[in-house]
């Protein structure tokens, strides 16, 4: 980091302390962070722009998170509805402000703003919270999909009072656009930033081949609903139907966080093994025939499936686990058609796909490669970073002009921002006088 005293200030404020091991979300912060600290863009001098990095959190820590400091940013503790954050965002003079999903935004935005109303708003949205919930519900309810509630109210209103928002999906920057006419300049796409390493990329020299891998594998955070639902669908309705076809075969599930429910599921004498946190995704990954994604709900892109394409290890999913990642390039894997999600037909056409994939040497080996291939064209590192440092940049030279054509996200600051700062200072003296 810079010491230069006319460097930029960011903070990013996050909902939690990134776990890159951890999550998918917390790799994506780590990558977000790290294109900003290899920024070499020249500043109005001629040499290169510099960008003092922070980055807080109200969590507590554990000890999974990335090392903030040994990159050279500075990371603080902070705490929701209390004083304490104003005397911060003072004595740091933020010129820009990134806040971790909409949550996050309506707890300390009225703050900044009210210290601060020209620093720039940048909102990562991560996933559309409100798509998520929204799915979820009608899994449970059994009706058609709700788009318009309380959520999207809040998330939307979020997205329109900051000055740019990260979606992670081109699926969901068409739903804003063309549903919520939501104003593109408001938005900017930016998905996993990823890339494969030599190993990785010569997979027929360096990567296990279809012979050399058994088993199958799923991955994925467990205090994510939709992968605990997952899990536990593959467990009910989908696993059985797999075994009875392939008796030997057995389904290692990792993750993060799992809990007594689900170790529950623990059944080595039906396969189905539950192995915890995995040190290495990609590694772990990397031992497997086929990787299982049946998502029955869900929003933004799956990190647990492009770790597997790194890896080369095909995917059976569903299109909530295709949505957003591949556009128009041949799935690495197959793609179960969603009529019913509790549906006897939707289960068979997962459990065989599964079969399919686990048994076709050339199958999986084309299936192998088109992983890779959307890697390298949907979420190239390089690409995504240049583009999004450019976009920062070009927000920070036109922040004036950008806010006039916002008309209406000047107003829901101006009037939501007061209500909920108010909102907050209540909830601190309260909180005083417990």
């Amino acid at each position: 980091m810079s010491a230069d005293a006319s460097a930029k200030v960011i903070l990013f404020i996050g909902h939690l302390w990134p776990e890159p091991t951890s999550s998918a979300a917390g790799y994506r912060t780590l990558a977000l962070l790290k294109a900003i600290l290899n920024d070499t863009t020249p500043g109005d001098n001629g040499a290169e722009a510099h960008w003092q990095l922070h980055f807080s959190s109200a969590a507590d820590k554990t000890e999974f998170c990335a090392d903030l400091e040994n990159m050279g940013i500075i990371s603080h503790q902070i705490k929701l509805n209390d004083s304490s954050f104003d005397a911060f965002i003072k004595d740091l003079k933020p010129d820009v402000v990134f806040y971790d999903r909409f949550i996050t935004e309506e707890q300390f935005a009225p703050r900044v703003h009210e210290h601060f109303p020209n620093a720039i708003n940048i909102l990562d949205t991560q996933d559309l919270h409100f798509l998520r919930r929204a799915r979820q519900h009608a899994l449970k309810s059994g009706q058609a999909i709700d788009l318009y509630t309380d959520d999207s109210i809040r998330e939307i209103a979020a997205i329109l009072r900051c000055d740019l928002s990260l979606i992670i999906s081109t699926y969901e920057m068409q739903l804003l656009t063309e549903q919520f006419k939501i104003a593109p300049e408001l938005l900017h796409y930016c998905p996993f930033m990823l890339t494969l390493n030599e190993k990785q990329d010569q997979a027929k020299v360096n990567q296990r081949s279809f012979a050399e891998r058994e088993h199958f594998v799923m991955i994925g955070n467990f205090l994510h609903p939709p992968n605990w639902d997952a899990v536990l669908w593959c467990y009910q309705a989908i696993w059985p139907q797999i075994r009875k076809q392939l008796p030997q075969a057995q389904v290692h599930v990792y993750g993060a966080y799992p809990s007594e429910k689900v170790w529950q599921l623990h059944q080595p004498d039906k396969g189905f093994i539950i192995k915890g946190r995995a040190r290495d995704a990609i590694e772990t990954l990397e031992k497997y025939r086929v990787n299982l994604a049946p998502l029955r709900f869900g929003a933004g892109i799956k990190g647990k499936i492009a770790d597997g394409f790194i890896a080369g290890t095909p995917c059976v999913t569903t299109d909530i686990g295709r949505e957003g990642m591949a556009e128009n390039l041949d799935w690495g894997g197959l793609v179960a058609d969603r009529n019913n999600f509790t549906g006897q037909q939707n289960e068979q056409q997962i459990a065989q796909y599964a079969v399919d994939l686990y048994q076709n040497a050339s199958l999986w080996q084309s299936s192998s490669q088109n992983g890779k291939q959307i890697i390298r064209q949907q979420f190239n590192e390089s690409q995504h970073a240049d583009i999004f440092i450019h976009r920062l940049h070009q927000l920070s030279n036109t922040l004036s002009e950008h806010r006039k054509n916002n008309f209406y996200g000047q107003i829901l600051r101006h009037n939501l921002y007061r209500s909920q700062y108010f909102m907050s200072k209540w909830i601190e003296e309260k909180n005083k006088v417990k």
